[in-house]
């Protein structure tokens, strides 16, 4: 179980785990207290069919690292952090259900970092994106650099990392960034319905599609398509396949065990 004191607040919904990063008079700033946190709340999300992260409060969802923390740091301790930093996100990233971030407010820095190791990303209006690193002297040190490209394309992710610029919730959605602003009702919700509609399905399957898709990224097609062909089979070894194309065939609902 999480300590009450935590920054980071984790919340069982039948198959749906939500995490809260919540130090709000901080603007949920990444410390190393936080990323500890973190770490150790992934280490509870156990068989959750999928993962909602957000931000406590209404004015960001993670404002960036912890600028008071970071001014002082020695080059030594500079490396101390962004490995701990890329540690954990590298964690939630391989994470074998899928990720939501549910974006409220800033996203900026180590924020932004966050929203890019998840899935996928639902904004709200208020939403702002940016790698501001560069207006403090430095870059982004918690996989900014290697995922905004993978996410938004090259030259995209060298003028948002070059001019530290912001992006709010539309021209997130426009460049990639972001899947879809949320207009109705909160993010979280919205993000929870979308983790609970996920969840309906062949939970093997969908852990699969997310592994397929991860080992394919930046691999050659074939050694891509190779490896989906590999677990496209394995899933013929599951009940979820025999259940699944069994209620097809019967026209009923399917009740899959993830099994």
């Amino acid at each position: 179980m999480m300590d009450a004191a935590s920054p980071v607040r984790l919340e069982r919904l039948e198959h749906v785990v939500v995490l809260t990063l919540d130090r709000p008079k901080a603007l949920n700033a990444l410390d190393v207290a936080t990323l500890r946190a973190l770490d150790a709340a992934l280490d509870q999300v156990g068989d959750a069919r999928a993962v909602v992260v957000t931000g406590g409060g209404e004015k960001a969802f993670v404002a960036g690292a912890d600028i008071a923390a970071m001014s002082t740091l020695t080059p030594v301790e500079a490396a101390a952090f962004a490995t701990l930093g890329q540690r954990v996100f590298d964690k939630l990233e391989a994470l074998p259900m899928p990720v939501i971030a549910a974006v409220n407010g800033f996203a900026l820095g180590g924020g932004c970092e966050l929203a890019l190791a998840c899935d996928l990303v639902l904004a709200a209006p208020n939403a702002v994106f940016g790698q501001p690193e560069v207006k403090l002297g430095v870059i982004p040190g918690f996989g900014g650099t290697q995922r905004l490209v993978r996410r938004v394309g090259s030259m995209r992710a060298r003028e948002l990392c070059f001019t530290g610029r912001n992006v709010k919730a539309e021209e997130a959605v426009a460049i990639g960034l972001a899947l879809r602003v949320v207009t109705e009702g909160s993010v979280k919700d919205a993000a929870v319905a979308m983790a609970h509609q996920i969840a309906a399905q062949g939970p093997v399957a969908v852990r699969l599609a997310k592994r397929a898709i991860l080992d394919g990224d930046g691999a050659d097609l074939r050694v891509g398509l190779a490896g989906e062909r590999t677990l496209f089979a394995l899933c013929f070894a599951t009940a979820d396949q025999k259940e699944g194309m069994s209620a097809f065939l019967g026209k009923r609902a399917p009740a899959f065990t993830g099994s």
